[in-house]
């Protein structure tokens, strides 16, 4: 067909056909102006706006590949038409051809620089390639264009939160609230930037502002739990989480996110779930096998929270936290040298993660390599110099060490930290606490907040703070201690915890016996003679008919178990008795049960063949101990009180310390203590022995000793 031969003139058809397109009517136009797509001889310029007008028509029909050819033709045929760069370029980028979209952004840009809405979807197009710098730039050209141009305004403003330019982007969503104040999306994008920039109140707000446009958004309710957990309203925060999840059940996120409220609300078992079901939906999602793994952790299931960490770094190598976290399992398996090796791999993610700096120091330390431990708390504290676990850590270990006076002074970070019971003396105590200023003429309150065997090791200092002028000094303690610190020399009352508190304001000052080495300035070289106790006749007398009962010969002590509370329980006591039993083989000893607490249920019932006087379950405190090892030749124990307690009275004690985080007090590679220089032996058990090494050791030193049935004990 020829255009002589057409019904219509050219340019009636192409118009005819626009308003059957605009009413809607697509085939019918494209029907249209089909027959001029072939026909002979026909203007370029009518051809071309035929083929516009067909490809309008194939794309509205969801005909794209039609669309895209018409386009393409037209363009060919006419290469200025900018119209037709527009919407080939709107087509391509609706089938996720982004750089074939971006060239017909840019060409359309070329034709037309100030086409203000090229730019905007230029921008759309390049930040969905990931270019966010030239994103940002094409979004500010179509601003400069049109200042008003809230399209591109809220469109610069997600660029700019991605880029880490908060304020810039919060200035931009403002820009263009006025145009789209009803777009719910635009204050939930504005919520979040705010909440990144701390400002949670006004977060808050932003959020719940899109939820009024759409009460069923659920990124607005998973943003706002977001804000309420921060904020610390955690029931608040688990509704929005949960009504997120009721709106999209397959949303990893909010699970993830419940997860973690449910975990603040020591709910672990609920947040173990919580974060399967994230894991279930999203099977890569190395977040929610991390926190999984936390949870598993707080709930001592320790081997799976070893693969959860696992996972989560297979996912994300990146992950510095989880290597870190790995680590910290690890180090409670007692795998010391694989978290060694999870926390440097942390390190060499993050080389200034604090965290896992501090946990390395730590691993380092059980594993006795002290200088390499020294450096690694020190690091930490160079990243974080509030760093109270390092600061507390590095003073145990200089303590340790031998290294007392910058030991001391770190050691006064117990104060500093929350987590401490030293943290809340100064605000329950009503008067300053003691800093080393001169003590002439004051009252001093002495305040317990360390372990008993601490105040008895300690006890030395209470004549040494007499001596520095102090009129008088009462000291606070746990009632099992009233009768023995009643007869040290410089004690002038002892009080209970609560009597004291509530006369704090009569005293100048107070302190703890923990600190009097930093004011008094203790070295290794200078510890003070530990206080001589004694025991009280009429208990010695009290106690006497049931020692005298035993048979003739040498009388043992034995403590085999400490503090179930203590944080090393766990190495430093015995499993049972009966690992004790080689003792009993030594002639001419008696053994009598010191033990308190745990324990005595077998004090009570001795295993076969260890005969033993249980005394410790008929004690009311320490004065009654002291009376009946006053009576004694010898205490073989653990790590506990009990040792202060019979170093004290003189009496010789060995001590059976564990294979790791042996207390700093003992320091290193010593077999004496410098605490104790007279009474007191150690028997370190090495990392590769149990315990029936050292209980081999002391059972041998025990047949030399008592090996002449009438030697006297040096």
């Amino acid at each position: 067909m020829t255009d002589t031969q057409l019904a219509f003139p050219i340019d009636d058809i192409n118009q005819q056909a626009v308003s059957l397109f605009s009413a809607g009517q697509f085939a019918e136009a494209l029907s249209m102006v089909m027959p001029l797509l072939e026909a002979d001889a026909l203007p370029d310029d009518a051809r071309a706006d035929a083929l516009n007008i067909a490809g309008a028509c194939a794309f509205a029909l969801q005909r794209p590949a039609a669309a895209e050819e018409h386009w393409r033709r037209c363009l060919r045929i006419k290469p200025g038409y900018a119209e037709v760069y527009g919407t080939l370029g709107m087509l391509l980028k609706s089938l996720g051809r982004l750089s074939a979209a971006k060239a017909m952004y840019r060409q359309l840009v070329a034709l037309q620089p100030g086409h203000a809405d090229a730019r905007n979807h230029l921008g759309a197009v390049l930040h969905g390639l990931g270019y966010r710098e030239e994103a940002e730039a094409s979004y500010r050209e179509a601003l400069a264009l049109r200042p008003d141009y809230v399209e591109a305004h809220y469109n610069r403003g997600i660029v700019l939160h991605e880029l880490g330019r908060l304020h810039e982007a919060e200035a931009a969503f403002r820009r263009a609230l006025p145009g789209l104040q009803d777009r719910a999306e635009l204050h939930n994008n504005l919520g979040n930037v705010l909440m990144e920039l701390g400002r949670l109140a006004e977060a808050d707000d932003a959020y719940r502002e899109a939820l009024k446009i759409r009460p069923q958004y659920p990124e607005a309710l998973n943003n706002l739990g977001g804000v309420l957990k921060a904020t610390f309203r955690l029931a608040e925060a688990e509704l929005a989480f949960r009504l997120a999840i009721a709106i999209r059940a397959d949303y990893p996120q909010a699970h993830l996110n419940l997860g973690t409220v449910l975990a603040d609300l020591e709910r672990l078992p609920e947040a173990e779930a919580a974060y399967r079901e994230a894991i279930a939906q999203r099977p890569d999602y190395a977040e929610a096998h991390y926190n999984l793994g936390a949870a598993l952790g707080k709930l001592e299931r320790l081997f799976e929270a070893e693969t959860a960490y696992r996972e989560a770094i297979r996912l994300r190598p990146d992950l510095a936290r989880a290597h870190n976290n790995l680590g910290c399992v690890l180090r409670r398996l007692d795998r010391l040298p694989a978290a060694v090796a999870a926390f440097e791999q942390a390190l060499s993610v993050c080389p200034d993660l604090a965290e896992a700096h501090y946990n390395l120091g730590a691993a380092l330390a059980q594993l006795t390599q002290l200088p390499e431990a020294e450096s690694a708390y020190r690091r930490a504290l160079a990243l974080r110099a509030d760093y109270g676990d390092a600061k507390f850590g590095l003073a145990v270990l200089l303590l340790g060490m031998g290294r007392f006076e910058e030991g001391w002074r770190l050691y006064e970070c117990r104060y500093e930290h929350p987590g401490f019971v030293h943290h809340a003396s100064a605000s329950m105590l009503g008067c300053p606490r003691w800093q080393g200023a001169p003590l002439a003429g004051q009252s001093l309150l002495v305040w317990q907040e360390d372990g008993l065997g601490d105040m008895i090791q300690f006890s030395r200092y209470f004549a040494l703070l007499k001596a520095q002028g102090a009129s008088h000094i009462a000291f606070a303690c746990a009632p099992s201690l009233h009768r023995l610190m009643a007869r040290v020399d410089g004690v002038d009352a002892v009080f209970d915890h609560d009597t004291a508190r509530a006369n704090a304001r009569a005293y100048d000052c107070w302190t703890s016996l923990l600190s009097a080495p930093l004011h008094l300035r203790t070295r290794v070289d200078t510890i003070p003679r530990a206080v001589r106790l004694t025991a009280e006749p009429g208990l010695v007398e009290q106690w006497r008919p049931l020692l005298d009962a035993l048979p003739p010969g040498r009388r043992i002590g034995l403590v085999w178990k400490g503090n179930p509370n203590h944080h090393n329980d766990a190495n430093r006591s015995i499993p049972s008795l009966a690992v004790l039993a080689p003792l009993w083989s030594v002639p001419g000893v008696s053994f009598v049960s010191l033990q308190k607490g745990r324990g005595e249920d077998e004090a009570a019932n001795p295993p076969a063949g260890q005969p033993l006087l249980d005394l410790g379950s008929r004690v009311t405190d320490f004065a009654d101990s002291a009376a009946i090892i006053a009576q004694l030749d010898l205490v073989i124990a653990v790590d506990t009180s009990t040792v202060h307690l019979a170093a004290s009275l003189g009496k010789p004690c060995w001590v059976m310390l564990p294979e790791k985080d042996i207390d700093w007090r003992w320091l290193h590679e010593r077999n004496d203590s410098a605490w104790y220089p007279h009474t007191l032996r150690l028997f370190r058990r090495a990392p590769v022995e149990d315990w029936s090494m050292p209980v081999e050791r002391v059972r041998q030193a025990c047949v030399q000793r008592f090996a002449a049935a009438g030697r006297a004990l040096t």
